[in-house]
């Protein structure tokens, strides 16, 4: 995992960056797809915009799963040790996503002015707790070698290959590095967009993969009995419980991880509502879910069609919780690349061809390159991302994540020959003149 990190952050610093650049030319809800409609060939920018948007939406509908399925495993890693008798089922994990989606979803709707505070709050506690966590572990926690941190693989998924090993490991890492468009997707309620929104999307990444990398070292130095942990929902519960011998002390530690996921999960429902409402308002989901409540001041019903949605695709849980959550982690992280991969490529063709736009926050003559080495990295790792985790593969076990993909972008594929060639006329250009236009004002209407 460690070498992982290597191949890792320089690709999502690809990513962020090129992503970063678009950001600052159109600070807009609908990021990935009107990035592409911005930047695609014109002759073919209507479909590809179609596919876009349709990719983008549902992998932030994935992403909203994934990290809700994160809180409600820590919840029963936080129950399995104060009762060791206790078995987390597949239906524990499904009931205790649909109390947090429904509780979520109500703080969004009428309490939506809290949820900056929250996150800002939990930005503070996530640098004091990579502290706490670091001194705690380092101090109490059993050690390993240098050579198990950095040398010995493991081949728990059952993939004897050592090169097949160390791909698919790298996979949990990469999803810790998606999502960084969030900030795009709100950008409509954002001072002064065009300079902050690229800022946001780029610092966030470089501080967070050196805390990751960090934090990663400690846990591999302190991960106790492998055979134990790999395999537990919530392996940090266990870490946490070795290092400390206290129910009481490894339960505090928890409650930390959790408060912060839950402050990633409101807002998540935030950008996935704002990303729905761009997506109705242009034309592709029905006019209905554009509305924004005047009482609440927000699209209410954007909040809670997404939600809608993650409680379907959290019944995978009923399966088997654990490989649920890998192939839901596997299933956001790929259509996000998917959807980055489409834009970057747009933007690398647009550079090509002399048809980029000079924004605050540019990459100059360095965006070829980076264009090229965030799509190739990019198309690498979503290789990898459909291939299952374990074997011998079986109904339990398989990576659902290609083939619910696929069915996306099969959707995608029929609506537009069946409605939306005809009918859906692009994106309008008047909106994006208004929203673009008041980018760079202090005060947000």
């Amino acid at each position: 995992m460690v070498w992982g990190f290597f191949i890792v952050i320089p690709g999502v610093l690809a990513q962020v960056a090129s992503l970063a650049e678009m950001s600052s030319v159109q600070p807009i809800a609908g990021a990935q797809y009107h990035w592409t409609w911005h930047l695609a060939p014109p002759k073919h920018r209507r479909f590809i915009t179609w596919i876009q948007g349709w990719i983008t939406w549902f992998s932030w509908i994935s992403l909203l799963c994934s990290v809700v399925n994160t809180c409600a495993n820590i919840t029963t890693a936080l129950v399995g040790i104060s009762y060791p008798d206790y078995a987390p089922q597949g239906w524990h994990t499904l009931l205790i996503m649909y109390a947090y989606l429904i509780v979520f979803g109500l703080m969004n709707m009428y309490l939506f002015w809290i949820i900056p505070w929250v996150e800002f709050l939990a930005g503070i506690l996530h640098v004091v707790l990579w502290i706490v966590f670091t001194t705690v572990l380092l101090t109490l926690a059993p050690r390993h070698s240098s050579h198990f941190v950095f040398f010995e693989g493991s081949k728990v998924g059952g993939w004897q290959n050592d090169f097949v090993s160390f791909n698919l490991g790298i996979i949990l890492i990469t999803w810790g590095f998606v999502g960084f468009d969030a900030a795009a997707h709100i950008s409509e309620e954002t001072r002064k967009a065009r300079f902050a929104i690229p800022r946001a999307m780029f610092w966030s990444i470089c501080i967070n993969s050196t805390l990751a990398f960090g934090f990663v070292l400690v846990l591999l130095y302190s991960f106790g009995d492998v055979s134990t942990n790999m395999f537990a929902a919530y392996p940090l519960a266990v870490i946490c419980y070795i290092a400390t011998a206290s129910v009481a002390g490894a339960s505090v530690m928890i409650a930390g991880p959790l408060t912060i996921n839950i402050s990633v999960v409101l807002g998540t429902i935030a950008s996935t509502s704002r990303l729905t409402w761009a997506w109705a308002r242009d034309g592709a989901l029905p006019a209905y879910f554009s509305y924004v409540s005047p009482r609440h001041r927000i699209p209410v019903r954007s909040v809670w069609l997404p939600i809608f949605m993650v409680m379907l695709l959290s019944l995978l849980n009923l399966t088997n919780s654990y490989t649920a959550f890998g192939v839901i982690i596997a299933l956001c992280t790929l259509g996000l690349y998917q959807s980055y991969i489409i834009a970057i490529a747009c933007m690398l063709h647009a550079r090509l061809t002399h048809r980029i736009d000079v924004a605050p926050w540019s990459l100059g003559r360095y965006g070829v390159p980076i264009n090229a080495f965030a799509i190739v990295y990019s198309v690498y790792l979503g290789f990898w991302m459909v291939w299952p985790n374990y074997l011998p593969i079986d109904g339990a076990g398989m990576n659902y994540a290609l083939p619910i993909n696929a069915a996306v972008w099969l959707f995608a594929l029929v609506f537009w020959f069946a409605w939306g060639r005809k009918n859906w006329a692009g994106l309008d250009a008047r909106v994006i003149e208004k929203v673009v236009g008041d980018a760079d004002k202090d005060t947000v209407d």
